[in-house]
């Protein structure tokens, strides 16, 4: 019945049993194409149920219908399990609450889509807290931990979701609804098809506790309780949808010490596992089932040193680490197993963090190990064969055998993972670089080294899986790991509990080829750009292709300095994530769903991009959203077969540095007209300017007018300046106030400063709105005039930091001229300048900051700088995580106000709010405007604060 019903007909099975939002838009079906994997397989209808009879009711219209149903939670599966062809259901959106805590008996009850962070969150409150932690817990699903027996760094010391989970509430493929405790006909026939098999169970089952590959029938043996809830756990939705849960929380240990080993290289790491387990082995260490028991080992993790050094190279501090090529991560609650770890495990060096901030540094790299992998090598590293686990003693050979393997077929790869448990994560290179020429000659490469992989894996007595699950990336290997008595064992299993085969097909029993759906090996469309894409060689689609799904941009909450992603921590919608835009280009260069670039679904999932920039640093694989929007938007107006005239924002905001000059002779006529109320919602609505917003004055007079300027051809040697001030657009148009403070500052340590008395725009206004040919003429103007400044060695300082971010990073992108690369390099903001110079520092003690980095500032020059001149300066600094909202000509525009405030109040006016006192510091001048117009509160520039402070 399902192939003969279209996508309507199912959606209206779904409504006519209440169920609200559906979708099967081509939007829709294009941002849940994939998950956090190389598997591409478009739903037919995408489903977010608002609550459990929802939920019920689509398994019903599934079974009604025959269409298939595949569980997503948060979309970060790396083993392709939360694809599927049928419906595809989210729960993440609205059935994610905490229901109950109950402290005194260690449980709470969950939704299925609560995710990890937001329950520990409930259990922190209590002194609890939920043991294992996947490196995605900030955005995984409670639900999608089960469907995966998920783990963590800490199982050591917690135990696997498996070893959690107190009850399950779920409906079987049959329609049966089980809760936790009560009778079950799909429980009584496991628990027939165990007994007829137990000697074989007993023996192949539960023999090490990272072996969650294929279904785990030890939890049904009479010995263990016939534990229905931990045999569900890491089933794959195959066999049930989870409704709701009860897992089991443990205290929250007060103490933890963290010791890092360096050893030459992953391998020697590897070698020293078994000793390191040994020595930190107490009677109340976890049993062989990994269950919770308070081991005081929590964590022994493993981290090559290429994923250390790229975090370097992009610029991010990195704390010390011993010497070596690859270290162990051992995390103990028990200082006095600090010494007898450090003697058995013999490093190279060691280092015991003492501090909790470096502590956090170190474990946020390794939990963005997935990401950063993904770029460590060359070629693009992928998944596919990420997560084979065999029992820890095994683990140094395993590796060496590995490496062989990786060798001989031409490959590279980037270990890390849970090496205390035997399970190795990696990246690998595999090659599918031919796929326009012969699509078929990656896959062929592919399926060869899996197999050989599989096949040397069983030699070690290993898992192909130890937490991921199998998905459509082992499923087919089960066959080479396990013998036919097993595979039959969860073929019966399957027909117990989905015997018409609709929950998640194609994983588990029955499975899909392991290189079907591969999305790497599609071929791709390639516009002509005019961004360089420096950093993807060109291509389009090799840049949006940098997101593999992990998902870091959905995070509910976000770092304390982080910005990714503002629109989505607004709405919360999938389209509205750095993700979820990867995908729809994805789809749109080298799909089927979007037609290319111009497809009303690229422009309804870039709309509220804010073109922030936060992704650029925040994103672990480097996605930059804000050029390939740009890209897009070039391409959809002015590419060839453009397909749509520029709207008038993009001709009024988009061209505000021309207007801005061409009003300045007039500013205060012009300013006073403005205020004037039908003048004003005349040229909001001419302008495409949402009438709520204000429109900023113009500098009355610039700061080009009202400072002291020269030119650098004009300037004799005895007259050349200590400092040349860049006068932006904005600085010099809007707000001359820092330019001018900025000057004040320099002059009062003795520098003679001048400002650069030429036109020099950075072209920002015409890239966020992808008039990019313009911009590029603009971008080599301007490297030409600032290039001859910067080549006197004079320090060139810029004021506004969008601007100096677009030198630094844009400038490049769109000209090959070796002056842009001199200048992106050469201009300084006004707090690198300050450090540079040594300047003496104004008094700020007692002075509470609220500051604002701009994204701009964040993702491409850093705030570090500022930070520590403020708190040199005796300031106690609030930095404000997050984006302001406005984000130049987006929050200015008719339709997004709304967003724009949503975003606002995520971070910013809350913290403004609770410290009503403080000086709000606000370098860029669209956090100026928000905060003028949202809140109404005065701000200050670095400099302007500074100069404030002379004298005092």
């Amino acid at each position: 019945m399902s192939q003969t019903l279209s996508s309507t007909d199912v959606v209206a099975e779904l409504r006519r049993r209440g169920v609200g939002d559906v979708d099967d838009s081509t939007l829709a079906r294009a941002l849940y194409s994939t998950d956090a994997s190389l598997y591409r397989v478009p739903p037919r209808v995408v489903v977010r149920p608002r609550h459990r009879d929802e939920l019920l009711a689509t398994l019903d219209a599934s079974r009604a219908t025959g269409v298939p149903l595949t569980m997503r939670g948060a979309g970060t599966s790396i083993a392709g399990n939360a694809v599927g062809p049928g419906i595809v259901v989210d729960t993440s959106r609205h059935l994610n609450r905490v229901l109950a805590i109950d402290a005194e008996a260690g449980t709470a009850v969950v939704e299925p889509g609560t995710v990890h962070a937001t329950l520990q969150r409930a259990a922190l409150a209590q002194g609890l807290r939920f043991g294992p932690d996947p490196s995605t817990h900030p955005r995984c699903t409670i639900g999608g931990m089960i469907g995966n027996n998920a783990c963590g760094s800490r199982a050591l010391g917690y135990g696997r979701t498996a070893d959690n989970v107190v009850g399950l509430d779920v409906a079987f493929g049959t329609g049966e609804v089980w809760t936790g405790g009560g009778p079950s006909a799909a429980g009584d026939a496991l628990a027939a098809i165990t007994d007829a098999s137990l000697g074989h169970v007993r023996t192949e089952f539960g023999r090490f506790t990272r072996q969650v590959s294929g279904y785990s029938y030890e939890h049904l043996l009479p010995e263990n309780g016939r534990r229905l809830e931990r045999f569900l756990a890491g089933s794959e939705g195959t066999l049930g949808v989870v409704l709701g849960a009860t897992v089991r929380l443990v205290p929250d240990e007060p103490v933890r010490q963290m010791l890092v080993l360096g050893y030459p290289s992953m391998v020697e790491a590897a070698d020293a596992v078994p000793a390191i387990l040994a020595a930190a082995r107490t009677p109340g260490g976890p049993d062989s089932h990994g269950s919770p028991s308070g081991s005081p080992l929590v964590a022994c993790e493993g981290l090559d040193a290429r994923i250390v050094d790229l975090v370097r190279g992009r610029g991010s501090s990195v704390p010390d680490l011993p010497r070596g090529g690859g270290w162990l991560f051992v995390e103990l609650t028990d200082p006095g197993l600090v010494g007898p770890v450090l003697a058995a495990a013999e490093p190279l060096e060691h280092r015991l963090v003492t501090d909790a901030r470096e502590s956090a540094a170190l474990w946020r790299i390794r939990e963005d190990g997935a990401g950063l992998a993904a770029r460590s090598l060359e070629r693009q590293a992928l998944s596919g064969w990420e997560d084979a686990a065999v029992p820890p003693e095994r683990l140094g050979a395993w590796l060496r055998d590995f490496d062989e393997l990786l060798e001989g077929h031409e490959l590279q790869g980037v270990p890390y993972g849970h090496f205390g448990d035997g399970c190795v994560h990696v990246r690998i290179d595999f090659d599918f670089t031919d796929r326009d020429s012969d699509p078929d000659a990656g896959r062929r490469r592919f399926r060869e080294f899996l197999t050989a992989c599989a096949h040397k894996l069983r030699e070690h007595g290993g898992s192909l899986s130890g937490e991921h699950g199998d998905g459509r990336a082992r499923s087919e290997l089960l066959s080479v790991m396990y013998d036919e008595e097993s595979l039959r064992l969860f073929g019966a299993a399957k027909s117990a509990c989905d015997p018409d085969d609709l929950l998640n097909p194609g994983v588990l029993v029955d499975p899909d080829p392991f290189d079907a759906h591969l999305r790497p090996a599609r071929p791709r469309h390639e516009p002509r750009t005019v961004l360089r894409l420096l950093h993807d060689e060109g291509s389009l689609g090799t840049a949006v292709h940098r997101c593999t799904g992990v998902g870091k941009c959905v995070a509910p909450h976000t770092a304390t300095s982080g910005v990714m992603c503002p629109s989505w921590q607004a709405t919360r919608d999938e389209k509205d994530s750095t993700r979820g835009r990867a995908r729809v280009l994805q789809e749109a260069l080298d799909g089927e769903l979007v037609q290319g670039l111009g497809d009303p679904a690229v422009a309804e999932a870039l709309d509220l991009c804010l073109a922030c920039k936060g992704c650029a640093s925040d994103c672990p694989t480097g996605v930059d959203m804000a050029s390939y929007k740009a890209e897009a938007l070039h391409q959809r107006h002015d590419g060839e077969g453009a397909t749509e005239r520029r709207p008038r924002s993009h001709l009024t905001l988009g061209r505000l540095p021309m207007w801005a000059r061409l009003a300045a002779p007039l500013a205060p006529v012009v300013n006073r007209s403005l205020r004037l109320r039908p003048l004003a919602r005349l040229a909001k609505a001419t302008g495409g300017i949402d009438q709520r917003r204000s429109i900023p004055d113009f500098a009355p007079r610039t700061l080009r007018r009202g400072a002291t300027t020269a030119r650098l051809r004009d300037t004799g040697p005895d007259e050349a300046p200590d400092v040349w001030v860049w006068a932006d657009s904005f600085t010099d148009h809007f707000l001359p106030g820092s330019g001018h403070a900025a000057i004040e500052v320099l002059e009062a340590a003795g520098l003679r400063v001048r400002v650069i008395d030429e036109t020099a725009c950075c072209g920002l206004t015409w890239i966020t709105t992808g008039q990019l040919t313009k911009a590029r003429a603009i971008a080599a103007r301007t490297a030409a005039t600032l290039a001859a400044y910067v080549a006197t060695g004079t320090p060139v300082v810029g004021l506004e930091p969008s601007c100096l971010a677009t030198l630094r990073s844009d400038l490049v992108e769109l000209s090959d001229d070796p002056r842009a690369q001199q200048v992106a390099e050469g201009v300084l903001t006004f707090a690198e300048l300050a450090t540079r110079l040594d300047l003496p520092l104004p008094d700020l003690a007692g002075v509470q900051v609220v500051a604002q980095p701009h994204c701009h500032q964040h993702a491409v020059l850093g705030w570090d700088a500022d930070q520590a001149l403020l708190e040199r300066a005796g300031a106690t600094v609030t930095r404000v995580a997050g984006c302001c909202g406005l984000a130049g000509n987006f929050g200015m525009e008719k339709g997004h106000y709304d967003v724009s405030v949503a975003v606002a109040e995520t971070h910013l006016l809350p913290a403004v709010r609770s410290q009503p006192d403080a000086v709000v510091l606000a370098d860029g001048m669209s956090c100026r405007v928000q905060l003028d117009d949202l809140a109404g509160v005065p701000t200050m520039h670095l400099a302007e604060l500074w100069a404030s402070r002379l004298g005092r």
